[in-house]
């Protein structure tokens, strides 16, 4: 039956459904693993690397996290040159209403600002969805530190916990079990490596195949920003005792 009301984007079936929307959420599983985890002193973010070749320079190049202003980053599950467009217009608004008034755009506004650009993409003909779904971590002075996820029809919602790509419904029912309020970002870096090692396809949980960023305050008040390095992640995989120390050479 869906055959007859796929082929566009502004055509609803007799269900009032439509399928090209639905589409670019299957596309999504896919992808990597995401998640988000919100603490009281910061916002966490990890995700799944697909792409782990020896030749790919990791210390300048990231799969699935990004930095749009100096208070808000993301974490990317789907189509990347779908989600290089949408950071790069995220970057140009928040840029915009800084230079227009003089302070940082509040996360909640540039996530919504964001998704009325990929909900145009759903109800005009000749377009297609973005396959692309998003977790938001930043902070303003309105609310403090904030998550939003978002999908491909412009949906969005504020989460303490929440995860995109692959197996999301497994870490899903896994960070809804764990999750507790008042929690610190050490033990939300934890609990986000608990569930992804869990959830993610490798059987092995390897600095090689992780990202892991974080957005907190600095004791000077400033918004900080930072992606662990791989070396950083090792120590804390073998501190956790989530993989073993490597080998050295004899």
């Amino acid at each position: 039956m869906s055959r007859r009301y796929d082929s566009r984007t502004t055509i609803f079936s007799p269900e009032g459904r439509l399928y090209q929307v639905e589409y670019a959420m299957e596309a999504i599983g896919n992808a990597g693993t995401a998640i988000g985890i919100l603490s009281k002193d910061g916002v966490v973010l990890i995700g799944e690397k697909k792409v782990t070749s020896k030749l790919l320079q990791t210390s300048t190049s990231t799969e699935k996290m990004y930095k749009i202003d100096d208070h808000v980053s993301c974490a990317v599950a789907g189509i990347m040159s779908d989600a290089n467009i949408l950071i790069n217009t995220a970057r140009v608004q928040a840029q915009r209403y800084t230079y227009a008034y003089q302070e940082p755009m509040p996360v909640e506004q540039l996530v919504q600002s964001l998704c009325d650009t990929k909900q145009g993409y759903t109800q005009f003909g000749g377009l297609r969805p973005f396959g692309v779904s998003f977790l938001f971590a930043g902070w303003d002075k309105n609310f403090g530190f904030q998550l939003y996820m978002s999908d491909p029809s412009g949906n969005y919602g504020g989460w303490k916990a929440a995860a995109i790509g692959a197996n999301n419904q497994a870490a899903q029912s896994m960070l809804k079990q764990d999750y507790k309020d008042e929690i610190t970002r050490e033990e939300a870096v934890e609990l986000a490596l608990k569930v992804l090692s869990k959830t993610m396809d490798s059987t092995s949980l390897t600095s090689d195949k992780l990202e892991l960023a974080e957005v907190f305050l600095l004791p000077s008040g400033n918004v900080k920003y930072q992606v662990r390095s791989p070396e950083s992640l090792s120590k804390l995989l073998v501190k956790l005792g989530m993989t073993q120390p490597a080998a050295e050479a004899s």
